[in-house]
């Protein structure tokens, strides 16, 4: 993986992400970002209007003690597609295994002493994209800034707020380890409100959030999100994958197995996870005719 150098802000390159204590932020895109190919010209990276996240995160790292960071605008080199698959696929146990994670909420103007925390961070983009709900649940701790960097809170310390505002389980939360204890269907709920620029992130983004793995292929559209269920199922035996529901529009259409997208899994935040006596007896298989049960 690369990462900044917080001195230098030069980029470097570790094999492998256990080797180095590491920050790595987590934000929203905006226009003018700096990409991988940027920071071979440093000048001119500083002159795009993304840079400061980057510089503003080094120093932050640096006061904390860590001289490297993961910032994912310029640490992938997107020209390669061996690189950016490895990226996608282990995006989530980088931010796991991150020594601290800078939630970075750009359209954050909070006034400490006049604003309710949660009246204020409901309304921000960050809450709303696909990418940021492994950011959220990943890193066993997170730091969140406002605009203009200040400290506003940490994961620990909001997790009750957290949760009413995304939906996702406190014990998670708390610890990513209980994923597993929570219905497919409940994880698919926590995507259906987000969006992504590309459609098929919505799938690479809950790679992590399912613990699988699979080749990304841009310009496959909905098809990506049906080849993450068709993984899901054959490592799960958990029956809510097929809890979804058709927006109405499409209630007279003819739909197979799978859902289109996780806004079919809007309804499914209610599902709870059956005992082991019951979850075992649901196993089932996908065959060249459709589902075995």
């Amino acid at each position: 993986m690369w990462l900044v150098n917080t001195a230098t802000l030069r980029l470097e390159f570790f094999n492998d992400a256990d080797d180095v204590a590491y920050v790595i932020l987590s934000h929203t895109w905006g226009p003018g970002e700096v990409v991988f190919e940027d920071m071979n010209d440093l000048d001119a990276a500083r002159t795009k209007a993304g840079w400061d996240k980057i510089q503003t995160t080094c120093e932050i790292a640096s006061t904390h003690g860590y001289h490297f960071a993961w910032i994912d605008t310029c640490c992938i080199d997107k020209s390669s597609s061996a690189e950016l698959s490895e990226a996608i696929n282990a995006m989530f146990s980088w931010y796991r295994k991150a020594a601290l994670c800078y939630a970075y909420l750009s359209d954050l103007h909070l006034q400490p002493e006049a604003d309710n925390l949660e009246t204020s961070l409901r309304p921000c983009r960050w809450f709303t994209r696909g990418w940021t709900l492994q950011e959220l649940i990943a890193p066993v701790n997170i730091h969140f800034y406002d605009a203009s960097w200040n400290l506003v809170t940490s994961k620990h310390e909001a997790t009750a707020v957290i949760s009413r505002i995304t939906g996702v389980d406190v014990a998670v939360l708390e610890d990513m380890t209980n994923l597993t204890e929570i219905p497919v269907g409940r994880r698919m709920a926590w995507a259906s409100q987000r969006q992504t620029t590309r459609v098929e992130d919505m799938a690479y983004c809950l790679l992590g959030i399912f613990d699988i793995s699979m080749p990304p292929l841009y310009g496959e559209g909905h098809k990506a999100f049906l080849r993450l269920q068709e993984e899901v199922a054959r490592q799960s035996n958990d029956l809510t994958l097929f809890a979804w529901e058709q927006e109405q529009a499409q209630t007279l259409q003819y739909r197979a197995i799978f859902a289109k997208s996780p806004l079919e899994f809007r309804n499914c935040s209610y599902l709870k996870a059956l005992p082991p006596r019951f979850d075992a007896a649901n196993e089932f298989s996908l065959t060249n005719r459709g589902l075995r049960i």
